[in-house]
């Protein structure tokens, strides 16, 4: 049986038939374009799935910059793991995590990111989603160990460098390259290389500071003590390749890398062999 090819959903295909045109003919106004999207994330329909996962959660909410950002909390314990999901995700993406950490003695905690799932907010940075695990440890105590996927990777590395009391961290198809962030986005949107030096100096204007400054390969240099860091990569993430979690080993060698094959972006969030590897790497470490 053949899968069902990914067709994406209609905005997305009508920004990318209309960001290359846009370009052409008002290069400004397309670079101002492309910067407001780079920060605003679509938001997908939510599988029926995770809408049953978030049944059984005690549900809170948290308040940054004026938005409420709807947490979850399955289960209760004193070790806590942290769930961090990645760009246009949900906390519920992690499901099937709930029920082995559950069994192994831990309470299991995630959020919306600011403008994601059903937290509030068009727009959002890596600083305030540092600022929701912030808060979201001190109303539930400092985690065991933080597991984040793709976005959610570098936000909570930036959380760490911010002060978050991070002691072990495992990132899932986690970007580290700035340029290869940037292009992502670019073929997406059919963007050319004028688009990406505007969106650079954008960025520093704005922020005071080069966009690699905030991605993960600059932000391990920075962090205040060192963490036990495990990155799963799978060689078939046509989002994230594999590259990414080899040139964080090159950049912090303590990493340990667990690569496998044929899961893709998403999917490998359904594995259960993913799953239990980084269910025994955390009761193992320190």
């Amino acid at each position: 049986m053949k899968k069902k090819k990914y067709k994406p959903p209609f905005l997305l295909r009508a920004i990318q038939w209309t960001y290359p045109k846009l370009e052409r003919i008002a290069p400004p106004l397309a670079h101002r374009f492309f910067m407001h999207l780079f920060f605003t994330p679509l938001k997908y329909r939510t599988p029926e799935k995770e809408l049953k996962a978030a049944t059984f959660a005690e549900k809170f909410t948290i308040d940054i910059e004026g938005m409420k950002v709807q947490c979850y909390r399955w289960g209760k314990s004193e070790k806590t793991i942290l769930f961090v999901h990645g760009w246009a995700g949900r906390a519920t993406q992690f499901r099937r995590f709930f029920k082995p950490f559950l069994a192994a003695g831990y309470q299991c905690v995630g959020f919306d990111g600011p403008a994601h799932g059903l937290s509030e907010g068009k727009s959002v940075t890596i600083k305030e989603f540092a600022d929701a695990m912030k808060k979201i440890a001190a109303q539930v105590g400092i985690p065991e160990a933080v597991i984040a996927h793709s976005f959610g990777g570098g936000a909570s590395l930036f959380a760490a460098v911010e002060g978050f009391p991070m002691k072990k961290l495992i990132t899932i198809a986690s970007p580290t390259i700035g340029d290869e962030i940037i292009h992502t986005y670019m073929t997406t949107l059919g963007a050319t290389e004028s688009t990406r030096k505007a969106f650079k100096e954008a960025v520093i204007k704005r922020y005071g500071k080069p966009f690699e400054e905030y991605t993960a390969l600059r932000l391990i240099h920075q962090l205040p003590h060192p963490i036990n860091l495990m990155m799963v990569s799978d060689t078939d993430d046509r989002e994230v390749p594999v590259n990414h979690a080899h040139a964080m080993k090159k950049e912090y060698p303590a990493v340990q890398l667990h690569i496998t094959s044929g899961l893709g972006h998403n999917r490998i969030l359904k594995d259960n062999g993913v799953i239990n590897y980084i269910l025994q790497y955390i009761g193992q470490q320190p």
